[in-house]
């Protein structure tokens, strides 16, 4: 292989690196900002702030003493306050022991001050990271915008099937015979789904310039790659977004249930797909996969899937929502987040699913790749579900994570008193071991899962 033929797969592996830095950097650098704002509300000093690990690349000192820096491994970072020993707030005896004639020095340090400054100091990395995280969602809603009721054709998607004379500005009443029901109304819209019939040209009851009127559209949900999920078998096939799967092993399909009926019934068998991309025909082969996903009543199912989203072959027309119904389903989906993590790492622990689903930084890195391929929105998404996850793991309770530090404080507000300081080290010690440990755990998953 010559070096010619190796800068396609170069570009592709700096784009994936360069998406995955930005998109950690961003996440790193609020969670951090967090504990360096409270902190310093709550009158505690910080040395230092950095983002990255290692030599240091550029460094300036503010006015109130503290370095802000940039190291060259961009994987992480920390805020040392005064009094840390380390990047993981072990305690400085030696500094700690000079600072007790001073009770100013002393109340600046992180282990000298009361109480209440620690917890909120240290709690404020993860909020921090849940607040962003509720902030972007709430500015995609916004943005977006909510779809218009009654259902109102936007944009209507090309596609090789027929479409009709279905047109922009059309409010969609009725298709093949089956009334459309309120946006609002879910269960009508899974019974309507089942109920329209799957033929590749139906007939449409539209409301038009104020009249009602008759005429043929295509067919509502359309075997139409609209997104891919990151290291799918879709990625591996080579599928893109707008590209129109037409055909499964010779038998020509229109609709997305017919794929999704093949590939659940080929039990994992390699499919070959007929594809039109910017009009050309092209065919792909590719195999589906078990995928484990999470079901309405908390469990999980494992279903073969080939990695693709699709939707309604119609845009809809959109209308704008107030700041405060954003800002609502922002922390709703924060949470909705949360909830499905902690869901599928318990049952990952209890063995109902493969601990394959735990993905390490090769995963994620290939997951801020394939996401910001597929464009901006798509990219500030995957920012906030991985700054929802990086928040809620740092509150585990385990030692050198923040939410070792608040059991630690805990039972300082239990007992009157801190925890022993050989204890502490070597909790703190066992937990950096569990943390590396889960570390090589995920990564195994992204070599060999």
């Amino acid at each position: 292989m010559d070096v010619i033929s190796l800068l396609p797969q170069f570009g592709s592996f700096f784009y994936t690196v360069v998406t995955f830095v930005v998109a950690l950097s961003v996440i790193v650098a609020v969670h951090e900002y967090g504990h360096y704002i409270v902190g310093r509300w709550s009158g505690i000093h910080a040395e230092v702030f950095s983002i990255g690990f290692g030599p240091v690349l550029w460094s300036r000192v503010d006015k109130r003493g503290t370095r802000w820096q940039i190291a060259l491994l961009p994987f992480g970072g920390y805020v040392r306050f005064l009094g840390d020993a380390d990047a993981a707030s072990g305690k400085d005896s030696a500094a700690m022991e000079a600072a007790q004639a001073d009770p100013a020095h002393l109340r600046s340090t992180m282990h000298g001050a009361p109480l209440w400054a620690r917890s909120a100091t240290v709690v404020a990395g993860p909020v921090f990271n849940f607040v962003l995280s509720a902030l972007v969602f709430a500015g995609i809603f916004l943005s977006s915008g909510t779809a218009r009721d009654p259902l109102t054709v936007g944009e209507l998607d090309a596609t090789p099937w027929p479409s009709g004379t279905l047109q922009a500005g059309d409010e969609l009443l009725a298709m093949g015979g089956v009334d459309v029901p309120s946006l609002d109304d879910a269960e009508g819209w899974r019974t309507f789904r089942d109920s329209v019939p799957l033929q590749d040209l139906l007939s449409y009851r539209v409301g038009r310039d104020g009249t009602e009127m008759e005429i043929e559209g295509p067919y509502p949900w359309p075997s139409l790659v609209q997104s891919i999920a990151p290291r799918s078998a879709a990625v591996s096939a080579g599928l893109q977004p707008g590209d129109a799967i037409v055909g499964i092993d010779g038998h020509q399909i229109f609709a997305f249930d017919q794929l999704k009926d093949a590939v659940e019934g080929g039990e994992g068998m390699p499919m070959e797909l007929t594809v039109m991309r910017d009009g050309r025909e092209m065919s792909l082969t590719l195999t589906p996969r078990p995928t484990d996903e999470p079901q309405a009543d908390g469990g999980f199912a494992t279903q073969w899937r080939i990695g693709i989203g699709g939707g309604m072959v119609i845009t809809p027309a959109k209308e704008s929502i107030g700041i405060v119904k954003a800002l609502t389903g922002g922390v709703t989906q924060v949470w909705t987040v949360i909830e499905t993590s902690l869901s599928g790492l318990k049952h990952m622990i209890i063995g109902n699913i493969s601990t394959c689903n735990l993905s390490g930084p090769i995963g994620i890195a290939e997951t801020s790749g394939t996401m910001a391929s597929q464009g901006l929105i798509s990219f500030i998404t995957f920012i906030a579900v991985l700054s929802t996850a990086v928040g809620m793991l740092n509150l585990f309770p385990i030692p050198a994570l923040d939410g070792g530090h608040l059991m630690f404080y805990a039972y300082e507000a239990v007992t009157g008193r801190p925890p022993n300081d050989k204890i502490m080290r070597l909790l703190m010690t066992l937990g950096i071991a569990a943390i590396l440990s889960l570390m090589l755990f995920s990564l195994s998953n992204d070599i060999f899962c």
